[in-house]
């Protein structure tokens, strides 16, 4: 499976054919036209350029095909090579929930005026860093009533395989394939380190899946369904998240969420999920597989 698409030897020999038929042709090129043979689209009906793109690079990693060089270097390597300057650190603020709403998301666009900010606080306030999105996403900064910024969120692509969200859905492996792409995964939180603020974490929750659907779908044109996260059991004891209504699930056994060859040994984390309709396990093909 790569960029949830199931790859078959068949397809990989596509690939080379096309690669061999046009050996002028740059990564971007072929990213295009790998996406009009295969018809490869977004419920928006757009060309999955980006997606396309990324299962070739892998391919060329895995060794499966060669691409031609890069023309330019990729954005991440550029990112890494200039590191994110560190934000200003904002006053200390303890006070009460209260005091601070209503409170904003302010949802993130690639060339908004707050996006470097917002990868500034991940970068170098979150515990896990930050080099910046890859694939779909939805980021949101936080503000309070009076302009002060409290943290941030991140949503962007479902594991691939998670053994207590399938079961509680109910797929089977086709079904989750075709449905995958109506869970997301939040995979960035942070209250920045100098709000102490009782109850802020389970309300930015809230606000959070409050909207998240309809900026997922106004952005992708895809609807969504499920929301999952990992809350690593040595770190944090997963309360926002209760308080908030998520569902406890369970643990992982210790394997990166897109571990497929369970090899990757990583901290133990706790499983949650929040539904964002009732009808969630219908929509998801839930029992169907």
């Amino acid at each position: 499976m790569v960029q949830g698409r199931a790859i078959s030897p068949e397809d990989v020999a596509t690939i080379r054919a096309l690669i061999t038929q046009h050996p002028q042709a740059h990564r971007r090129r072929l990213s295009q036209l790998l996406c009009e043979a295969w018809e490869w689209r977004n419920p928006r009906g757009q060309y999955k350029d980006m997606a396309a793109r990324s299962l070739m690079r892998k391919l060329h990693e895995e060794g499966e095909i060669r691409l031609p060089p890069p023309r330019r270097p990729a954005t991440n390597a550029r990112r890494g090579c200039q590191p994110l300057a560190v934000p200003s650190a904002g006053s200390p603020l303890d006070c009460w929930l209260r005091e601070l709403r209503p409170i904003q998301l302010e949802l993130i666009s690639p060339k908004g005026p707050h996006r470097d900010l917002l990868f500034g606080y991940l970068a170098h306030y979150h515990y896990l860093g930050w080099r910046g999105p890859t694939g779909q996403n939805v980021a949101y900064l936080v503000w309070s009533a009076r302009g002060q910024a409290l943290g941030a969120l991140v949503f962007d692509a479902a594991a691939w395989k998670l053994a207590a969200r399938d079961q509680f859905i109910g797929w089977e492996a086709a079904t989750r394939e075709k449905h995958l792409a109506k869970v997301v995964n939040n995979s960035r939180f942070l209250i920045l380190p100098w709000v102490k603020v009782p109850h802020l974490a389970s309300h930015l929750l809230a606000l959070a899946t409050g909207r998240l659907r309809q900026d997922w779908e106004q952005k992708y044109g895809q609807a969504i369904e499920l929301v999952e996260t990992f809350v690593e059991q040595d770190r944090f004891a997963g309360t926002c998240y209760r308080a908030a209504n998520w569902i406890h699930l369970g643990a992982t056994r210790g394997r990166s969420r897109n571990d497929r060859d369970q090899t990757l040994h990583v901290p133990i984390k706790d499983v949650y999920v929040y539904p964002l309709s009732r009808s969630f396990r219908q929509r998801l093909g839930g029992g169907d597989g």
